[in-house]
């Protein structure tokens, strides 16, 4: 199933394929709608991600205004920083539809902190997403997340679960 470019819908851009396998878990809950949700390939590293949201994604976010893309990113123990780099260099045209999200280190160690497979571990994520819940999501290794989660939540809630 494809998603309706014209619709409100999430693209999701994963850094490498640990975060690939964690966004996949996440369409896994059965109340996404995947209808408006894309997993795209891994991008080969965070600072690819960010040059393919700078140059391809860029003409997307014109054509398309009810599109939002998910950076999903490793913060390499360095959050602040990397937080600040990707703020710098999304353009400020598109920031209001781009979030950045990743565990502080690498889905490796949140892998073996949770001692879950990442596909388990996204699915319940979004569980808790779905359930306006933050348990998993204020594990040490997430919770820098929490003020991008909640704008992240606000925005595409409404069109990404379905409703009870």
């Amino acid at each position: 199933m494809s998603i309706n470019a014209y619709k409100p819908h999430l693209l999701v851009l994963p850094e490498d394929d640990a975060n690939r396998e964690m966004a996949n878990g996440f369409l896994l809950d059965s109340r996404v709608l995947m209808c408006n949700m894309q997993v795209l390939p891994p991008a080969g590293g965070w600072k690819k991600a960010l040059d393919s949201l700078q140059s391809k994604h860029a003409q997307g976010f014109l054509k398309y205004p009810e599109r939002r893309l998910l950076l999903l990113i490793d913060f390499d123990d360095e959050v602040s920083a990397r937080q600040a780099y990707v703020r710098d260099h999304v353009p400020a045209t598109m920031r209001h539809r781009v979030f950045v999200l990743g565990v502080c280190s690498e889905p490796e160690r949140f892998r073996a902190a949770c001692n879950q497979k990442l596909e388990a571990i996204g699915e319940t994520l979004a569980k808790e997403c779905a359930e306006s819940r933050q348990d998993l999501w204020a594990h040490a290794l997430l919770m820098h997340n929490e003020a991008e989660l909640v704008r992240l939540a606000t925005d595409v809630k409404p069109f990404l679960f379905q409703s009870n």
